[in-house]
């Protein structure tokens, strides 16, 4: 079993564990141990993590760091991506009226992107946020590390580079956007890579970042049970803090930043909790198998009823208007060159 190096050591004759020293990777504090022995429980990718907190800029992160070969096998083998054909392929509506709003639809990094302008996504999936911005007028790239995503770019004439993000392969100060959608907690090294995106980027650009939100009130209600550990895939959390500080590092500056979240997380986590698979165990709810019992069954019955009754659009609105949902969203932008 593949366990990360950053897993707590034995104390001798204790009988307990002692945290190892971590780093932030965002201001160099150190980090505490907030989690431990956390595990993939949705896909059932091996190993057991901890997460840290820094003790000044409250990110939160894994201290661990996979090779480019462990990321592929991660995204490739484990994301559920493998089985989705060209004919589900859609290209997303603009979101308009009261429904859009309720479920949180503009949640989506891509969304906040103009037309008739160039765009590189970095994480573009399944590829529906690169036919958006194409029947917008844009110029746009995708990056994907997820092998499964060639067929559809194949099938559908889009630019997408299949791998991690390589700054070198794009003319520098090209984009007049990046977007970054649930794409930077999966980052090994946060500084690097956003230097990387800005390096690309026009002055006066600016690069939409959605990423799960660790300062929220469902990170607080369901401790290590909530959704957006998401271990190992996420390896990043980050606060308005830390964020602020990463962009400035990179020369970039956070312009806006609110929390606007997807209804569906709230029922997803909800669902998530009926049944927690031990560790290498997928999970039948993000694997569509059939539960585990009737009773589970019975449970996701009544979710599924609330669901339809909108509680959840109800409750996420409520939490993002409040400033504590799930989902933080975040415009960076990069400083126009001063006029000589």
């Amino acid at each position: 079993m593949n366990t990360s190096r950053s897993e707590a050591a034995p104390v001798a004759g204790s009988g307990r564990f002692a945290p190892p020293a971590a780093a932030c990777p965002i201001c160099g504090t150190a980090s505490a141990l907030a989690y431990q022995r956390l595990y993939d429980d949705r896909y059932a990718y091996p190993g057991f993590y901890n997460v840290y907190r820094c003790e000044s800029c409250g990110h939160m992160h894994l201290d661990h760091r996979f090779s480019p070969t462990e990321l592929a096998n991660l995204y490739t083998e484990y994301y559920p991506r493998g089985t989705y054909s060209v004919d589900q392929h859609r290209v997303p509506p603009v979101p308009r009226g009261l429904g859009a709003w309720l479920r949180g639809d503009r949640c989506a990094a891509f969304y906040w992107v103009p037309e008739r302008v160039r765009v590189l996504d970095i994480g573009c999936g399944y590829c529906e946020s690169l036919g958006y911005h194409k029947a917008r007028g844009c110029e746009v790239y995708g990056v994907e590390a997820d092998a499964n995503a060639r067929t559809i770019a194949d099938a559908f004439g889009y630019t997408v580079h299949i791998g991690l993000f390589d700054p070198s392969l794009y003319q520098t100060e090209y984009f007049d956007f990046v977007t970054l959608d649930q794409v930077i907690e999966h980052v090994t090294d946060p500084k690097e890579f956003l230097a990387g995106v800005a390096r690309v980027l026009k002055p006066g650009g600016t690069v939409v970042v959605s990423t799960p939100n660790p300062s929220g009130f469902g990170r607080r209600l369901f401790g290590a049970r909530w959704i957006h550990w998401h271990i190992p895939y996420h390896l990043q959390y980050f606060t308005l803090h830390s964020m602020r500080l990463l962009a400035e590092t990179v020369g970039l500056e956070v312009r806006a930043q609110c929390t606007l979240t997807h209804s569906e997380w709230l029922y997803f986590q909800f669902m998530h909790l009926i049944a927690i698979p031990p560790c290498g165990t997928s999970h039948p709810f993000w694997a569509a198998k059939p539960w585990f019992t009737r009773q589970a069954h019975l449970r996701s019955c009544f979710l599924a009823m609330l669901r339809k009754m909108k509680i959840n659009q109800l409750l996420s609105r409520a939490l993002d208007l409040a400033g504590i949902g799930d989902n933080r969203l975040f415009m960076l932008r990069k400083p126009s060159k001063a006029i000589s």
